[in-house]
C-alpha cells in the first residue's frame, strides 16, 4: 500500500513539473503587444506592412484605425493606445498647446507632397502676367502652398521658412499674379478657371489627379516636406519603450520605404531613404 502511494505521489509531482514547464514555455513564446492608432490611408496600410517584421522581433502590432484628428492623440495621452500615426509636427505641437497633452514625435515616416496642377496654363512658363493662382485659404496650408510657389520662382516670400505666411507676406510678385485664396477641398474644381492651383495630396487624389503629373511638387529635402512629414507619436516618457523602438526600426527600414514609394505613385513619399 505504501509503495502504491509513493508511485501515485511521484506521478503527481512529475505531472505538476511538466505542467509548470509548459507554462514557462508559453510565457516565453507570448509576444508583447503594441497598439497604434492610425488613419486608414496611408497610415494603417503602411503599418500593416510592419506586422511580420514586428512579429520577428517578438512583438504583436495591433492597429486601431481612427479617421479622426483628436481621438488618436487623446487615446495616446491616456494610455489607451501606445502610439499613433496620422499627423505632422505642426499639428502635434498645436494640439499639445491647446489640450495640455504631452505627446512627442519619435520618427518622421513620410510626407504627402503638395503639387502645382495645370489649369488654363499647361506649364509654369505658360502662366501669363496677371493670371490667377489658386491656393488654400487656411493658414497652415496657404503658407505651404506659397512656399512651393516661392521654390519654383513664381513669387518671392519675405521669409520662405515662415509657417504662417499669407499672400500679404509676398515680397516680390514680378508678374502680378493674383493669388486666389479658397477652401482647400474646392481647389480641384476650379482648375478650368485659374492658371494653376496648388493642391494638397489627399484632395488631388480624391479628384483623380496624379501627383506624378503635377507641374511641380515639394522636394523631400524642402522645408515644407521636412516640417510636414507625418510622424509616429508617443506620450512623453515612452520614447525608450522597447516595443516603440522596435517599431521605429521597422518603419525606418528600406522595405517600408520601398513599399511606400511603389504603392502610392508619388502621392506619399518616404522620408527614410
Amino acid at each position: 500500500m505504501k509503495k502504491l502511494l509513493a508511485i501515485v505521489l511521484c506521478l503527481s509531482l512529475c505531472a505538476f513539473a511538466f505542467a509548470g514547464c509548459g507554462n514557462k514555455d508559453e510565457e516565453k513564446t507570448e509576444k508583447t503587444k503594441i497598439t497604434v492608432a492610425a488613419s486608414t490611408t496611408p497610415h494603417a496600410e503602411i503599418l500593416e506592412q510592419c506586422k511580420a517584421d514586428m512579429e520577428a522581433k517578438g512583438y504583436e502590432l495591433e492597429i486601431k484605425t481612427m479617421d479622426d484628428y483628436v481621438v488618436p492623440n487623446t487615446a495616446t495621452e491616456s494610455g489607451d493606445v501606445d502610439a499613433n500615426y496620422f499627423q505632422h509636427t505642426p499639428y502635434l505641437e498645436q494640439f499639445n498647446q491647446e489640450n495640455n497633452t504631452h505627446l512627442v514625435s519619435v520618427l518622421k515616416v513620410h510626407y504627402e507632397p503638395y503639387g502645382i496642377y495645370a489649369g488654363t496654363a499647361k506649364t509654369l512658363k505658360d502662366i501669363p502676367d496677371g493670371a490667377q493662382i489658386a491656393v488654400p485659404n487656411d493658414a497652415t496650408n496657404e503658407a505651404r502652398a506659397l512656399m512651393l510657389l516661392d521654390a519654383q520662382g513664381l513669387i518671392k516670400l519675405k521669409d520662405n521658412t515662415k509657417l504662417d505666411s499669407t499672400k500679404n507676406d509676398i515680397a516680390e510678385n514680378p508678374h502680378n499674379y493674383e493669388i486666389k485664396e479658397m477652401e482647400a477641398a474646392l481647389l480641384p474644381s476650379v482648375l478650368d478657371e485659374v492658371a494653376i492651383a496648388v493642391i494638397n495630396g489627399n484632395y488631388a487624389i480624391g479628384a483623380g489627379l496624379k501627383v506624378k503629373n503635377a507641374l511641380a511638387t515639394e522636394d523631400a529635402n524642402s522645408t515644407a516636406a521636412q516640417t510636414y512629414g507625418n510622424v509616429l507619436v508617443v506620450k512623453e516618457g515612452n520614447e525608450e519603450n522597447e516595443a516603440v523602438k522596435a517599431l521605429v526600426e521597422v518603419l525606418k527600414s528600406s522595405k517600408i520605404a520601398e513599399y511606400i514609394d511603389s504603392t502610392y505613385d508619388g502621392a506619399v513619399v518616404s522620408l527614410n531613404k
